[in-house]
């Protein structure tokens, strides 16, 4: 059972990071529903109840949309994949080439039918989150950084009480998070701009990589089952 070394989860979880918080961003930006995690959607959902009942239910089917797709994805990784463990022998690059088509379409839908648009994207990233979720006992989430910063704080606090703790579990979560927030201020600076592509760029980049990760697997010789 071959495993991701710490450089390749390093770089791997910083660039899914980076993708899931420009797309987040950019649909908070654009319409005020996060696609990247369900926390805040579901308070939403809760807070906008009566708003819906008197007439504006566009904020709350937004939520909703978002909350099915996110949730649609992370089931169509728990099929392809079978195991939430992070392996390299699985397709992860094939994957991640099909949610670049995927984000591609949502670029052309985006602007016509946004609750469209809303779903997809969710579905990518939920299908990103599940890509893997865990990597020798620590839990991977590359959509959101509750999680990460959870567990920073308790190894943390256990090598402050004197615990071996290895030094990777503390540079992933430093890492990821400033991927995130990187992410976050590249898509912004793009929505400022007045750029009807910022999907579209994602889109290609999500292609791009699965294939350079598909092909450098192959020249090492892992072969994908």
């Amino acid at each position: 059972m071959q495993q991701f070394s710490t450089k390749q989860l390093v770089l791997g979880g910083c660039l899914l990071a980076f993708g899931a918080s420009f797309l987040n961003t950019g649909f908070i930006l654009n319409t005020g529903t996060s696609v990247s995690h369900l926390t805040g959607d579901i308070s939403r959902i809760g807070s906008g109840f009566w708003t819906s009942v008197k007439g504006d239910g566009s904020g709350v089917a937004g939520v909703v949309a978002a909350t099915l797709g996110f949730v649609f994805g992370a089931a169509i990784s728990g099929f392809l994949l079978h195991h939430p463990t992070l392996e390299i022998t699985r397709p992860y690059g094939r994957i991640l080439s099909v949610l670049g088509l995927f984000l591609v379409g949502a670029h052309f839908v985006q602007h016509q039918f946004p609750i469209m648009g809303i779903v997809v994207v969710s579905a990518v990233c939920g299908s990103q989150n599940a890509l893997a979720s865990r990597y020798r006992g620590m839990v991977l989430r590359t959509t959101h950084l509750t999680g990460l910063f959870t567990d920073f704080g308790i190894h943390i606090g256990m090598k402050l009480r004197g615990h071996h703790i290895e030094s990777w579990k503390l540079v992933v979560p430093i890492c990821v998070a400033c991927s995130f927030l990187l992410g976050a201020i590249a898509c912004s600076a793009l929505v400022f701009h007045q750029s009807a592509h910022w999907i579209l760029m994602m889109g290609a980049a999500y292609f791009s990589g699965g294939v350079i990760w598909s092909i450098w697997k192959r020249s090492k010789g892992n072969k994908v089952p």
